[in-house]
């Protein structure tokens, strides 16, 4: 049985006093969640973050980190960084690192790898266009993605990586694949990762992350092969984000 698990991904919200206070609401309100709860929070935010988050079960994420471990990279963050404020998880290659920062598969992989080293658990991104799901094609390209992200990773890391299914025509557009064709993609992507990995793939957990919210996480959180969520809008309100953690504990048996 895969421990559901549920990621806040704030994206660029909230000032550091505004993220410790939106903590300070979600605290009590997740206190008894039978699945992992973790707030993935902008870089400036993380110290206030994580004080606000100690002695609770929530895990403090971060949305990025840099493969090199030092060196002339001006305005890029690097895993001991991250790791010195107390940070466990960390999201790489979202859509929008893709999409807007030149991010490619290569340096997926090696953020990925450097994550591992750090000791974070990789919160890695996946996902399709419409355009790409409209032509056809989107299940090699969402598995190859994957397989890109995982390559040459031993298979007891794997085990340990999270991989968040966002398909991008869903993301902060308030459209939601259905349960059913969430449900096929992850189970897509667990072939795809089975092939290279063998029965580390049946251990690993897949989220979805396309607009996951308070009315649809019952129904996307039922389905066999979905392990949790990425949340974004739903993240920065503490009774939605609430509700969607209730769910993914519902699961827990």
């Amino acid at each position: 049985m895969r421990k559901p698990i549920i990621a806040g991904n704030w994206k660029m919200n909230m000032t550091p006093a505004q993220g410790a206070q939106l903590i300070e609401q979600i605290k009590p309100l997740v206190a008894d969640a039978k699945c992992d709860v973790v707030v993935c929070v902008p870089f400036v935010d993380i110290p206030a973050a994580a004080q606000a988050l100690a002695g609770s079960n929530i895990g403090l994420g971060a949305q990025n980190l840099h493969f090199e471990p030092k060196g002339a990279y001006t305005g890029e963050i690097s895993a001991d960084m991250l790791k010195e404020l107390g940070v466990e998880y960390v999201i790489i290659g979202h859509s929008e690192r893709r999409g807007y920062f030149a991010e490619t598969d290569e340096t997926v992989n090696k953020k990925v790898q450097a994550a591992l080293d750090a000791g974070f658990t990789p919160i890695v991104c996946v996902g399709e266009s419409l355009a790409q799901r409209e032509a056809g094609g989107w299940e090699a390209f969402v598995a190859g993605q994957a397989k890109a992200a995982l390559e040459g990773l031993c298979e007891k890391c794997v085990a340990k990586v999270v991989i968040a299914y966002e398909p991008i025509w869903a993301i902060g557009t308030g459209k939601t694949a259905s349960d059913e064709q969430a449900n096929e993609a992850i189970g897509i992507i667990r072939a795809a990762v089975k092939e290279m990995f063998g029965d580390a793939a049946q251990e690993m957990r897949i989220q979805y992350g396309g607009s996951m919210n308070a009315k649809n996480c019952q129904g996307l959180m039922a389905q066999d092969q979905i392990d949790g969520g990425l949340i974004g809008g739903a993240a920065l309100k503490a009774p939605d984000f609430a509700t969607i953690v209730a769910a993914a504990s519902a699961t827990v048996k």
